[in-house]
């Protein structure tokens, strides 16, 4: 097979070392991120609540930001929640806390972001109706879920759609609090950019994978709340019938997407879909998991969450071909490392 051309770039890059404030920089993708960073050359300055820093504080937010070159903002609440009562928490961590960090970006004429923005910014992914072309499906009914209609209709006609892959011009709509905050911090990273001259680069992380994943939380990817069933010797619960789609990618490709992401200079805001560019289902990947890990094997309950969407898959060709990035880690080998791993902090 001949291998693609390596994309032309349409921004300017440069090389040098920066000083890149990194925040989370303890948590499951962020500390891959670290040692991609220094190992690109770059002078890493961890930024985390549990070094007693907390982006919320205009006092800590600006004595970190002194001499710094670049920020990379990973930071954040992450997981579909509990309940209501996680509001005001996602609220005052992920948009609150990006205020200010743009607050004191701009003051500190600190002109240069990395924002790890998410795939639930879409809501549902991309779907066709043989009647109606593309449509967006409203969130699904829990009346439907509860009868086991996981399939979103089509909102004109009620016939059965067909998922398609999302690319970054898809319309944004978010579907659950987490995802609200998700698109808050690129709605304000945007307007400090038209506001100061400065660059975002949104990096759109579908459903990350890998070592360090938290694990035994409810606010845990569905991945690592598999891996605790199978070390605990429980066969891991597929929600659904399994057939959802997603697109995993491992942390150490988020990491060099991050790394990739400083290469480039442009003003305003661009997004970019991280991602493997192959589906998954989650049966799939439950599956990949048991198997690396001798067993038990998955069993699908037809249970579900209200949030959650059916299918999301992404083209990463925008990030291909403007950023250079390309995932590396095959899903067969990235889940049967995961299945194995021992885990540490989480982000």
């Amino acid at each position: 097979m001949v291998p693609p051309e390596r994309p032309r770039r349409p921004f300017p890059t440069y090389v040098r070392a920066m000083r890149v404030l990194l925040t989370g920089a303890s948590g499951f993708i962020g500390s891959h991120i670290a040692e991609a960073l220094t190992a690109a050359g770059h002078q890493v300055h961890g930024f985390d609540l549990r070094t007693g820093q907390d982006v919320r504080s205009p006092d800590d937010v600006a004595r970190a930001l002194a001499g710094i070159d670049a920020v990379c903002h990973q930071a954040a609440m992450v997981g579909l929640g509990v309940d209501m009562s996680d509001l005001p928490a996602y609220a005052s961590v992920n948009v609150q806390g990006t205020a200010v960090l743009l607050a004191e970006m701009a003051r500190a004429e600190v002109r240069t972001l990395v924002l790890a923005s998410s795939m639930v910014v879409y809501g549902e992914g991309r779907y066709t109706c043989d009647r109606h072309g593309a449509v967006r499906p409203d969130p699904r009914a829990e009346e439907a879920l509860r009868a086991g209609h996981f399939e979103p209709p089509c909102p004109a006609c009620g016939n059965p759609l067909a998922p398609g892959v999302i690319s970054e011009d898809a319309p944004l709509d978010p579907r659950n609090v987490y995802a609200d905050t998700k698109l808050a911090q690129e709605n304000l990273a945007a307007s400090w950019a038209r506001a100061t001259g400065a660059s975002v680069t949104a990096l759109r992380y579908h459903n990350v994978y890998g070592p360090r994943m938290p694990r035994d939380t409810p606010y845990a990817g569905v991945a690592a709340l598999f891996r605790s069933r199978l070390e605990r010797g429980e066969a891991p619960q597929v929600y659904e019938d399994g057939r959802q789609r997603r697109d995993f990618v491992h942390v150490r490709d988020v990491a060099r997407a991050n790394v990739l992401s400083l290469q480039t200079t442009h003003t305003g805001l661009r997004a970019y879909n991280i991602a493997s560019g192959e589906p998954r289902t989650i049966a799939d990947m439950a599956h990949a998991l048991a198997d690396a890990y001798g067993g038990p094997d998955p069993v699908v309950t037809g249970g579900y969450r209200l949030g959650d969407v059916r299918h999301i898959v992404a083209s990463p060709e925008k990030a291909r071909r403007e950023l250079g990035f390309t995932a590396q880690v095959p899903f067969s080998e990235g889940m049967a490392e995961f299945a194995l791993a021992s885990t540490g902090s989480a982000r």
